[in-house]
């Protein structure tokens, strides 16, 4: 690796239930507006193999974790260790930034309104910073 800060050490000997982190998918899935069968057709899987994860019955691969992640954006992280971990604040902050990349895409007279209302909000909560 070059440069950059090093990876956080996850916690030794954490043992998650699947079922709690089954309550965890069905909460995230229910947040993002997702019936169990919509979240099998973006993962390219049966409905009931996300009922049967929602359930504790079937546990996770690192590669369903991140498809999982990314379906329902959130981090790995707040899938199985329910955001716990010790990762940088710019792991935990990745789905304000996806949503800003996003913004990106909008003509400039919206990114310019939207920053204005960005600014304001800000301003009222009392937070400085560059503009």
């Amino acid at each position: 690796m070059t440069g950059g800060a090093p990876l956080p050490q996850p916690p030794k000997h954490v043992e998650v239930p699947k079922a709690e982190i089954g309550k965890r998918i069905r909460a995230l899935r229910h947040r993002e507006g997702l019936s169990q069968s919509k979240l099998a057709e973006i993962l390219g899987t049966h409905f009931s193999a996300v009922s049967q994860l929602e359930r504790g019955i079937r546990g996770l691969t690192i590669h369903q974790a991140i498809k999982l992640a990314k379906a329902l954006h959130v981090s790995t992280d707040e899938i199985l260790l329910n955001g716990a971990s010790k990762a940088p604040e710019s792991l935990r902050t990745g789905r304000l930034l996806r949503r800003f990349e996003l913004l990106e895409k909008l003509p400039v007279s919206d990114q310019k309104a939207l920053l204005s209302h960005l600014n304001a909000l800000l301003k009222s909560r009392g937070i400085k910073g560059r503009r």
